[in-house]
């Protein structure tokens, strides 16, 4: 269903289900800016269907965004291309054309020495064989290759993934155990490390004391820093790096920032490593920016963007600030901008136009819960993707 946005008497009116009839939000609607149609049920035309197009991963190669999405209970997910460019969806492909039983791709994009992208799926139940890496091969026509890797751990999913391109390395998380892997990419052998996976003592307590499943507590991104270090969260808002030299795991002394008495529901939820290599990360649940020096393994706490947990993406513009999405449900998401001169700047909800084959004259689309971020290669533009039953993209430009 299509938001219908009215303006009457200087009052917006909005007609959608669920949404209030008078809103008092604030809306960013940059100059420049447009949304994707990417979803739609009932049509002919080359959309994804309701159910199987939240946009839980992606990435901009040149004018191609690249994403991967997630499905709901027994249906499979979709890798898809569209054109910064013409604004419009060019191509989609069904994983279960290539692989069975797969739910989710919610690891993000990685890539090799070479450019080329590669994610990590989460299959449809425990029952499953497991989730599988797979190379993304997108032609510069858009059409979709996807090559199956294999299933790094049996009976796991690939819930986060990160990469060193230099020594072509895949370092990923597994679901639900949160076991470490490395991959490589040329031999295609995998590696699996469990000395700081969670013991079963520790996730029952979790589950029992906060009624939280694996997802609410296993690191949900892995960074990799300058020295090829890989750093993610355990539980009770511990970080870890793993150094691949010595291939050893190593808890780190310091902690996740956390709002007093939160530090169990501590958890990576993003992280950034900028053009100058700084790294930059979230705490899930508290909504926190903070930046981690490598060398010191300290934290800067940079302070929470909006008053509600969760920082679900960041990216780089080419105007050097960090962008990304804080909160979410049961409120609504908002885009947000950090530099160290500015600080933070709250841009609510973004409303942007969108036009599309029966909406030529063009709909305000607005976004509420957005679930991931990416920036163009060269950083003039943001872009987002949205987690709903029916999501679309939404761009703007850098300026």
């Amino acid at each position: 269903m299509r938001t219908l946005i009215i303006k009457l008497l200087g009052v917006v009116l909005i007609m959608g289900a669920g949404i209030p009839a008078f809103s008092q939000y604030k809306f960013f609607n940059p100059e420049g800016s447009f949304a994707i149609e990417v979803s739609l049920e009932n049509t002919d035309m080359k959309r994804l269907p309701i159910y199987r197009n939240s946009i839980t991963s992606l990435s901009v190669v040149g004018d191609h965004i690249v994403g991967g999405t997630s499905a709901g209970d027994g249906l499979s997910p979709f890798v898809f291309v569209a054109s910064l460019e013409k604004r419009e969806l060019v191509e989609f492909l069904d994983v279960s054309d290539v692989i069975k039983d797969q739910q989710s791709i919610r690891s993000g994009f990685v890539k090799d020495k070479q450019g080329q992208l590669f994610a990590g799926t989460i299959a449809q139940s425990a029952d499953n064989t497991g989730g599988h890496i797979v190379k993304v091969i997108i032609n510069t026509k858009g059409k979709i290759k996807l090559e199956d890797l294999g299933i790094p751990v049996a009976g796991e999913g690939v819930y986060a993934i990160t990469s060193d391109a230099a020594v072509n390395k895949i370092y990923g998380m597994t679901y639900p155990s949160g076991y470490f892997f490395s991959y490589d990419i040329k031999s295609k052998k995998t590696k699996v490390f469990k000395d700081l996976s969670p013991s079963k003592k520790v996730t029952h307590s979790l589950e029992d004391q906060f009624s939280i499943t694996p997802g609410d507590y296993l690191s949900r991104a892995l960074v990799t820093d300058n020295k090829g270090l890989v750093y993610g969260s355990l539980p009770y808002g511990k970080l870890f790096f793993f150094n691949p030299a010595n291939e050893t795991l190593t808890e780190m002394e310091e902690e996740l920032p956390e709002v007093w008495g939160r530090r169990s529901l501590g958890q990576i939820h993003s992280w950034l490593k900028t053009k100058e290599g700084k790294i930059f990360g979230a705490n899930r649940a508290d909504g926190q920016l903070f930046e981690l020096n490598t060398t010191t393994k300290k934290i800067k706490n940079l302070g929470k963007p909006i008053m509600m947990p969760k920082l679900a993406g960041l990216a780089e513009g080419s105007d050097g600030k960090i962008y990304g999405i804080s909160g979410g449900a049961p409120g609504y998401a908002h885009l947000f901008s950090y530099n160290e001169s500015e600080g933070f700047k709250d841009y609510g909800n973004p409303q942007f136009d969108m036009v599309a084959p029966g909406i030529e004259q063009g709909i305000e689309w607005r976004g509420y819960q957005l679930e991931t971020i990416a920036a163009s290669e060269d950083g003039n533009y943001i872009v987002v993707g949205e987690g709903e039953s029916l999501s679309h993209l939404m761009v703007f430009p850098v300026k």
